[in-house]
């Protein structure tokens, strides 16, 4: 089954930091562009990074450059959000997604182009 599975959530301090993964099964990550995006309630889901397959390329939210980082390591075959700095505007639920190649740059922070999601996990910042 192909599926994918964030974990790394939890409630942080304003400043703080956390490291999301996503594992995805029945397929590697190296031959997909893969996402991040996140959910507050009542708001649409932004797209905050994306890497292309073989990690050459990463796009960033402007609300997250220099904050947050994504990467992928292909032994464990899993994706990775760094969150640093953590403010409470960056409250949510965060999905991984994957998408075909084909788009170009910036459109990976699109939620239009992917076509597998997660289920998400919770992120709470507070004050």
């Amino acid at each position: 089954q192909v599926q994918l599975v964030e974990s790394g959530g939890g409630s942080v301090q304003t400043g703080g930091s956390l490291r999301l993964s996503c594992v995805p099964s029945g397929f590697n990550l190296d031959i997909y562009y893969m996402g991040w995006f996140r959910q507050a309630p009542g708001k649409e889901r932004e797209g905050v990074a994306a890497i292309s397959p073989g990690a050459t390329e990463t796009y960033y939210a402007d609300s997250v450059k220099g904050r947050f980082t994504i990467s992928w390591d292909n032994a464990e075959n899993t994706l990775y959000l760094q969150m640093n700095s953590l403010q409470a505007e960056d409250t949510g639920m965060y999905y991984c997604a994957a998408a075909p190649r084909g788009y170009g740059g910036t459109w990976y922070l699109k939620r239009t182009v992917y076509s597998l999601w997660g289920h998400g996990t919770q992120v709470t910042v507070s004050s």
